[in-house]
């Protein structure tokens, strides 16, 4: 198999056989569902774990951001992390301390404590790989579920895409994007993405929330905004009748994947929050999102499953694209 995500059909067929026999896990292992949440008596613990396994400069920074990502969406607030760091053997002391220093501020910054994990220097690795498990809480009556969409639900795009890959794009290969003819300041420009509108989805998810009932939110990350569409009408068995014209692409993601031959849609795209809300509330929480300077746009609804996935543009209605891997990875590789 080729780098990236698990087919979701393969994944589905494994969770299928995953019996969770505790009554107190409310959900447990389910394709598009993006943190396990489990009773605690008051109320739910909510749990997650991601890799960084991507290149990028600012690993221990990052692991924080797309862990922190998973809970919010779920409606939960993050407490503990516990961190497991790979290195490769000839790994500098110097990066060993500068990625636990980025650990330490990002948790700082989230209020979140840092409570352990697992250190070491193994074979064969190109670069250093971290995976987080982190914990959080959240109220029994705000949990949040990717299988909570409904048909006839607006479905919503906050930022645009794609954030994360274009910013690692710049930060990993600013040389051959350059050759490609892409300008130094757009190289610059979607460098500093990761941190302006930046990959955090934290507050996306908070003020959504807070200005509408929300029935589903998940976080595209891997395979970009086609996979997160796909993963959130899988986990809600609806269809989906997507606008590709109203998908906000930011800029800088334009330039870069135009001249790399990328599709931005199935670019790694952190940074960007998919909402469905009643189509009656969809302009109540686009409004409350700028009103708190973060973009968002109402980019399809959700069907009943015997409609199948289209994607609409000015070329016609075709089937919602499927990436067997991240346009991110695909690059890498080739």
């Amino acid at each position: 198999m080729q780098a990236g995500k698990l087919p979701l059909e393969m994944l589905a067929g494994l969770l299928d056989q995953v019996e969770a026999d505790d009554p107190r896990v409310v959900l447990g292992p389910r394709p598009g569902e993006d943190a396990a949440v489990i009773d605690i008596g008051d109320r739910y613990l909510v749990a997650k774990t991601d890799p960084i396994t991507f290149a990028t400069d600012l690993i221990g920074w990052y692991l924080v951001q797309v862990n922190v990502n998973d809970l919010a969406v779920v409606g939960a607030t993050p407490r503990w992390l516990m961190v497991t760091l790979l290195l490769p053997e000839g790994a500098p002391p110097e990066t060993v301390a500068d990625i636990f220093r980025q650990l330490r501020e990002a948790c700082a910054s989230l209020d979140i404590a840092l409570v352990g994990g697992h250190t070491e220097i193994t074979y064969n690795l190109p670069r250093p790989v971290a995976v987080g498990a982190l914990l959080g809480e959240a109220e029994k009556d705000e949990i949040v579920l990717t299988s909570g969409v409904r048909p006839g639900d607006s479905i919503l795009l906050t930022k645009g895409v794609a954030i994360e890959g274009t910013s690692i794009l710049a930060r990993e290969a600013p040389e051959a994007l350059a050759s490609a003819g892409v300008d130094t300041d757009v190289i610059e420009r979607a460098r500093e993405m990761l941190f302006s509108p930046g990959i955090s989805v934290l507050r996306d998810a908070q003020v959504a929330r807070s200005a509408a009932p929300v029935h589903a939110m998940h976080d595209p990350t891997e395979g970009g905004v086609a996979t997160g569409l796909l993963e959130m009408a899988a986990a809600a068995g609806v269809g989906l009748a997507i606008d590709g014209d109203r998908i906000p692409v930011v800029p800088e993601c334009a330039a870069i994947c135009h001249a790399l031959g990328l599709d931005p849609l199935g670019l790694i795209a952190s940074g960007a929050l998919l909402a469905a809300v009643a189509p009656e509330e969809a302009p109540r929480v686009v409004a409350a999102l700028a009103g708190e300077g973060i973009a968002a746009a109402e980019i399809g609804r959700a069907t009943d499953a015997s409609e199948g996935l289209k994607l609409t543009s000015a070329g016609g209605v075709r089937e919602l694209p499927r990436f067997d891997r991240d346009e991110l990875a695909r690059y890498f590789a080739s």
